[in-house]
């Protein structure tokens, strides 16, 4: 085959692959996807246990859950042991599974007024970086602002950890525009944010989600394509350590309704995203006695959001990228490369 061909040939895999995804499953119906939000999964690398967020459909009462997996079961979530006073949202956790990221309003000093913040003249909870250590017994320590540039705002969200101790994070900040966009702050956050170079500030971009070793980028948003309100895209990191074009994510990832807060889990290819997709309802319909509309209306497909679970290993593959990648070679990410 001719070299022309090659590329031809690889561009189209590439095209098939992103169009492609395994048919997604909801995540622990009933017990962690319920008829409430549930947002941003964040597993440990054993994936036996989950952190998440369960909110109220204002999203105005925020808290960090946990479950357990046993036997092939999740455990009825708690609320996890630093969460449950404060506005908490967001987990995520480094990927040696030794720190867990969070946002909160709660105070940045002790004895300080929590975080508010302000936007289009409407005043609501904000939000800085938090994160938990984990302790000899296997617990959380206390929880520890990350001081720096990256908290001056109050408008913080989603935060994503690379293995090299980078964090990104979705914000509205000075150089934002109208719109959320996306940023990394190096040397475990503490240096001062660098905005990624993903095209037009007019398009919003929230909830990134970055691979381990820097390879590869998730986030949600609307490109101008978006099926939703907002979609799950992916970007790849280029020769220069820049990022490519985004790619919107075909097969079952994105729908009609909105879709965010996507998180890796600890298997190749594992992509957890929050949906809003809901059960059709047709009319006429069976007709409901009060308790089965109590049920159907209360049950995980009732338009709230909810976890999922999606498989994008093939389109990983087709972009040259494997879960046996040297972790020395296959992360470019730099404070000298290009955000």
């Amino acid at each position: 085959m001719s070299p022309r061909n090659l590329v031809l040939a690889a561009c189209v895999a590439a095209t098939l692959a992103t169009q492609a995804a395994t048919a997604g499953e909801l995540f622990g119906p009933g017990v962690i996807s319920t008829g409430l939000q549930e947002t941003s999964a964040a597993l440990t690398p054993d994936g036996n246990t989950v952190y998440f967020m369960r909110s109220d459909f204002a999203e105005a009462d925020d808290t960090i859950l946990v479950s357990h997996r046993a036997a092939g079961r999740w455990s009825t979530p708690q609320v996890a042991a630093f969460s449950g006073q404060w506005h908490d949202s967001e987990p995520t956790l480094s990927p040696d599974g030794q720190r867990l990221y969070f946002v909160s309003n709660r105070p940045p000093h002790p004895d300080g007024a929590p975080v508010t913040a302000t936007m289009n003249g409407r005043s609501f909870p904000g939000t800085n970086l938090w994160y938990v250590a984990r302790q000899p017994n296997g617990g959380w320590g206390a929880p520890l602002h990350v001081d720096g540039a990256l908290n001056d705002g109050a408008m913080i969200y989603n935060p994503s950890v690379a293995a090299n101790g980078d964090i990104y994070f979705s914000a509205h900040r000075e150089d934002s525009g109208k719109a959320y966009q996306i940023y990394v702050a190096r040397d475990h956050g503490h240096a001062t944010p660098e905005r990624l170079a993903l095209g037009d500030l007019a398009n919003n971009r929230m909830d990134p989600a970055v691979d381990p070793l820097g390879r590869f980028l998730l986030y949600a948003g609307n490109e101008g394509d978006a099926l939703g309100s907002a979609d799950i895209y992916i970007v790849f990191r280029q020769p220069d350590g820049g990022w490519g074009k985004p790619e919107h994510l075909g097969g079952d990832v994105n729908s009609r309704t909105l879709e965010n807060a996507p998180s890796l889990g600890p298997v190749f290819g594992e992509l957890y995203v929050a949906s809003a997709r809901r059960d059709d309802v047709h009319f006429p319909k069976p007709r409901d006695d009060a308790a089965a509309l109590q049920r159907r209306l209360q049950s995980p497909l009732n338009g709230s959001r909810n976890l999922w679970r999606f498989d994008i290993s093939p389109l990983l593959r087709a972009h040259g990228i494997t879960p046996a990648a040297n972790a020395a070679t296959a992360h470019p990410a730099s404070a000298k490369k290009p955000a």
